[in-house]
């Protein structure tokens, strides 16, 4: 299992918007098989980023997300929101609780 914390800084005023896309792009997400997890955030002590908590079985399901058309539109158009460079780690899961 592989999990994916994406933080992305938003420009100032631009918060509803890239919600609004952000929020597009859970709904077809959804639909990837591979994907366990895809949590949209907002971080509670700096309220212009967003924060995307992701889960894929393996490295085939993380490369077949970045690569869909929808994950593609979705980057275009947040660049231009963006106030600063996206902070993206990937980890690689040892233990789980239910």
């Amino acid at each position: 299992m592989l999990t994916v914390i994406a933080k992305m800084p938003i420009k100032e005023g631009k918060m509803d918007e890239a919600l609004k896309e952000a929020q597009q792009l859970v709904m077809e997400v959804a639909k990837e098989q591979g994907t366990v997890l895809y949590s949209l955030n907002v971080e509670k002590a700096n309220p212009n980023t967003l924060v995307v908590v992701e889960q894929y079985t393996d490295k085939d399901a993380l490369n077949f997300h970045s690569s869909t058309p929808h994950f593609q539109e979705f980057f275009t158009k947040i660049s231009v929101l963006l106030g600063g460079d996206p902070e993206i780690k990937i980890m690689k899961e040892i233990a789980r609780a239910k």
